[in-house]
């Protein structure tokens, strides 16, 4: 088996907030021009991606993970942990909310929660999004909702391009108009609707809306979810580290000529948000250009990336190891 990285073919969905962002800046075949989401490294069957390069070929990730475990260090989970989106906010999202792990393995058929983060990889001058909430109970909480109090109820925040923000389940959130993400999340698709602006479905009719799910599961009062990234300035180039939590780590490397890096990881997953290059391992060089996802498995200790190019990177973590010193394990990530 050789150690290369496995390339993938993203799926995309349609939204009634989506737009041709993802064509525009990515040259991706969208299918329409209210495409919201590229699922760009995702196993989970309500889009699957696949395998586009080398002996695995035509593989669902799905089906690399159950039947080359090795592949991924033989991590520990019932199915592959994360998912890689890219979101085109041609208007407002609905604002909502995700459960967490033990909340919706009782109430949504075993699906994991849904803790996630967000790079901004652009925006509007003055965008903004809505994270978290006003209501210091869950009785003004659910009172501020019935009575539509939404602009009294929803905190706002301004944001700017390079912007991260990390969006543990139970966060009130909605990314507005104007707004283009990298997302990083476990692998879940369960999202509790609680206001939609009275918008209308294709069906003509409002929107549904899930509010008995979303008080039980809202943290009240809102908890802001602080970030402090580091930065590892190397020869060639720099890291950043944005975060390690219970679930995922996040990275962006910025390659400026060359960064040489090695992987501690059981596995390690790429975004090319811009820019182009080349990625070398032991076994091979691969042209990475802006719009590719792939996987690095475990048998890739040590890769060099050339070029000029910056990818927003992650890999999965063992719920509750994740304590270590952030600048020590941004280091580890590079020979310095």
């Amino acid at each position: 088996m050789k150690n290369e990285p496995i390339f993938l073919t993203p799926i995309f969905q349609e939204r009634i907030w989506g737009g041709t962002k993802l064509q525009e800046v990515y040259e991706y075949a969208i299918p329409s021009g209210q495409t919201g989401e590229c699922w760009a490294i995702s196993a989970h069957p309500n889009g699957e991606s696949i395998a586009r390069n080398g002996e695995f070929e035509g593989y669902t990730l799905s089906k690399l993970w159950e039947e080359k475990p090795e592949l991924f260090g033989h991590f520990e989970s019932d199915r592959f942990p994360l998912l890689t989106k890219i979101l085109d906010a041609n208007a407002d999202l609905s604002v909502q909310v995700h459960p967490n792990d033990n909340y919706a393995r009782e109430y949504e058929f075993g699906e994991l929660g849904k803790t996630e983060c967000w790079y901004i990889i652009d925006c509007e001058k003055d965008a903004e999004m809505i994270f978290g909430h006003h209501a210091q109970s869950k009785e003004e909480f659910v009172q501020m909702i019935h009575n539509g109090h939404w602009d009294d109820l929803l905190h706002r925040i301004k944001i700017k391009p390079g912007d991260f923000f990390y969006v543990p389940s139970g966060t009130i959130h909605a990314l507005c108009k104007g707004t283009l993400v990298l997302e990083t999340q476990q692998s879940s698709d369960t999202t509790y609707r609680v206001y939609d602006y009275n918008r209308m479905g294709q069906d003509g009719k409002l929107r549904e809306l899930h509010l008995d799910k979303a008080i039980k599961v809202t943290t009240v009062p809102h908890r802001s979810a602080k970030v402090e990234p580091t930065l590892a300035r190397i020869s060639g180039g720099e890291i950043t580290k944005f975060l390690e939590e219970d679930y995922f780590s996040v990275y962006k490397w910025s390659v400026q000529t060359s960064l040489e890096l090695s992987q501690e990881a059981p596995f390690t997953l790429g975004s090319v948000i811009s820019g182009n290059g080349t990625l070398r391992t032991d076994d091979g060089e691969f042209s990475l250009r802006k719009g590719d996802h792939f996987i690095l498995p475990k048998g890739i200790t040590t890769f060099t990336i050339e070029g000029n190019i910056d990818i927003i990177a992650s890999h999965p973590n063992n719920k509750g190891d994740h304590h270590h010193d952030m600048e020590t394990a941004a280091k580890q990530m590079a020979h310095i």
